[in-house]
């Protein structure tokens, strides 16, 4: 099987697609890429959450992977609950071994979600070429709180040709604002010339 990297991950098409690659990736997802690339996105997206003085109650990671978000969220002193949704079971399952979260649901995120009743929603790295779109705004805001603060990272190269601008000016939401950032640290450029001056949009708004 050909090892995974970004630009399978990128080239994929669907849930079944990622099931698969996901599948192959999760045992050394931390440190062929995570640490190989110099994966800075998801600490970003934890800075950017709790900037915005997150409200009290659970919060879902989306597209939690291996768990990193997370990881830097707990490193950054936030010690509510947290669930991890992904796709992907196996990637839940390296996250379940960190103890960060209080659940581990396998789900869609561009279908109704089993899960609901979240002050706080995160996502870092999911809404990329191959994997969400759009799509997934419906069931993430039916899945928070009035109130509820979002941070999500939008990949930079998506964000025109997915709609993201105009999608996200017509939800119901206040607050709306964005930052770009670079995704990846200075090893990436070793490993990755390719994707390593890839940049990010880090979306914040609250659920109307």
């Amino acid at each position: 099987m050909e090892k995974p990297d970004l630009s399978n991950a990128y080239a994929l098409s669907g849930a079944e697609d990622i099931r698969r690659l996901y599948a192959g990736w999760a045992d050394s997802y931390d440190a062929d890429f995570a640490q190989g690339m110099d994966y800075r996105l998801p600490a970003e997206v934890a800075a950017a959450f709790l900037r915005h003085a997150p409200p009290a109650g659970p919060v879902l990671d989306v597209g939690a992977g291996t768990g990193l978000l997370t990881q830097a969220l707990r490193a950054l002193g936030h010690a509510g609950p947290v669930d991890a949704l992904d796709l992907s079971a196996e990637m839940l399952a390296r996250a379940g071994t960190k103890g960060l979260y209080r659940a581990l649901i396998a789900a869609d995120v561009t279908k109704p979600l089993p899960c609901k009743g979240y002050a706080g929603i995160v996502s870092s790295g999911t809404f990329t070429h191959g994997h969400v779109g759009t799509e997934a705004f419906g069931p993430l805001l039916d899945a928070a709180l009035p109130g509820a603060l979002f941070a999500l990272s939008v990949n930079q190269g998506v964000w025109d040709s997915l709609g993201f601008g105009p999608a996200l000016a017509a939800l119901p939401v206040t607050g709306l604002d964005r930052a770009e950032v670079a995704i990846y640290g200075q090893r990436a450029a070793r490993k990755d010339p390719l994707h390593a001056a890839d940049r990010a949009l880090i979306v914040t708004f609250r659920k109307a």
